[in-house]
């Protein structure tokens, strides 16, 4: 039996959370989207508190754990748990909702983020302590992982950024460049944070020999190289780095030290792992976006008498009926693998090919609704009078970061026909 019902917990999350976008996001959508590189103050203000309760109960969970072996990541190292997580539930729900009051604060939300995926999929019990023990505490922090390069985008082991051992100091040393950092200066620069930063500790290894290491913010070495001006999302944090001799201690390695070529690049797909849990997230934003689309031009379309009658066959609607009709169907598809993709990893089971279906699926859907949107409201859509033109601009980018729809869907395939990297080729 399937069962859709959503914990009481999370239910009453949701009511908050959905007060936060009515009064803290969209009112001031507009000016961020038109002032680029300002910050949601209202909105950090508002959602840090939650954050810090956040991390606790999920640290809390971490406790018992700690002491462990964990040399390879928590895979096989965290205790029984008895029935899903449904803090993953609770997280991907709270983006959604988010997003649809404003993707662009969203991704200002104070909160490990992709840096604390990283951290959660790669890292011990201990160190998810150590790392994540700051967003309880003090000033609102933020997290972010820098991955892309100027020539490693999707094809990762071109990766450039190098970490070399220094012994005498039993400290790495980083030096390289990333790009399109969400979240970049907030976590290095404008706060006590922190960036997971992927880099090579064996060029001549290739994959095999990308590890990720763990940048608290304000390290020395670390520059912000340019902030970028961008389509949508503009409220947003994204920044070029530049790592000069930046010096982090050796136990700030996620994983292992040890370059294992002859197991096929293992340390590097264990560092894939957390990409497994940041799709759906991607996917759930996107959906946040989609809904307030399809919510908004249904509302506008019935002021103007065309209400959609779901009695009627396809057949017998009208062509902007069976355009409404269409996006609905887009965004609750894209909604249900999101959730899957969700359910699997609450239950602790791999999740890897439905996280990659909802976000290639997500990302398509929003881009379209979006854009149907748009067109459905005709001149009106277009202009700046209302959100959907600025909707249409934010959706776009849930099709390419955290792997473009091309790369995604050849995850897809290989899992689904069993072919390796090469053969896929």
């Amino acid at each position: 039996m399937i069962s859709f019902e959503i914990p009481p917990f999370i239910h009453n999350q949701q009511q908050l959370i959905e007060m936060v976008a009515r009064q803290a996001m969209r009112p001031y959508s507009r000016d961020l989207d038109e002032h680029e590189h300002e910050r949601p103050e209202a909105f950090v203000n508002m959602t840090w508190p939650f954050t810090q309760q956040m991390v606790k109960r999920t640290l809390k969970s971490l406790e018992p754990s700690t002491g462990t072996n964990g040399s390879n990541g928590t895979n096989g190292h965290k205790s029984k748990r008895e029935g899903p997580d449904y803090s993953i539930l609770a997280l991907i729900m709270m983006i959604e909702q988010l997003s649809w009051g404003d993707a662009g604060q969203y991704l200002c939300l104070p909160h490990p983020m992709l840096g604390g995926a990283a951290v959660d999929s790669a890292g011990t019990p201990e160190q998810r302590l150590r790392f994540l023990q700051k967003f309880t505490e003090g000033d609102p922090k933020w997290g972010a992982m820098a991955i892309t390069e100027p020539d490693a985008g999707s094809d990762n082991s071109s990766m450039r950024t190098t970490a070399v051992l220094d012994e005498e100091h039993n400290e790495w040393v980083l030096n390289g460049e990333k790009i399109f950092i969400t979240n970049g200066k907030l976590a290095l620069q404008e706060s006590d944070g922190l960036c997971v930063v992927w880099a090579t500790v064996d060029p001549g290894a290739g994959r095999a020999g990308i590890k990720s290491f763990v940048v608290e913010g304000n390290t020395p070495g670390v520059s912000i190289a340019k902030q970028e001006h961008k389509l949508g999302i503009r409220a947003s944090d994204t920044v070029s780095l530049h790592f000069h001799n930046v010096r982090v201690p050796f136990d700030n390695l996620l994983g292992s030290a040890e370059v294992q070529r002859q197991v096929s690049a293992k340390g590097f797909k264990g560092a894939m792992k957390t990409f497994d849990a940041s799709r759906p997230a991607v996917a759930a934003s996107a959906v946040g976006i989609a809904r307030a689309a399809v919510e908004f031009t249904r509302e506008r379309l019935a002021e103007e008498g065309i209400v959609l009658d779901d009695r009627k066959g396809r057949h017998e609607l009208t062509a902007v009926e069976r355009d409404l009709l269409e996006m609905e169907a887009r965004y609750k598809g894209a909604w249900l693998l999101t959730l899957r993709a969700v359910a699997l990893m609450s239950h602790g089971e791999s999740n890897r090919l439905a996280a990659s279906m909802c976000k290639f699926r997500a990302g398509e859907a929003v881009t379209w609704i979006t854009q149907t949107a748009v067109e459905l409201l005709g001149p009106l859509g277009y202009s700046r009078e209302l959100l959907v033109e600025k909707w249409m601009r934010d959706a776009k980018i849930n099709d390419i970061y955290e792997g473009t729809k091309q790369i995604n869907q050849l995850i897809v395939a290989r899992s689904i026909l069993g072919y390796s990297r090469r053969e896929l080729k």
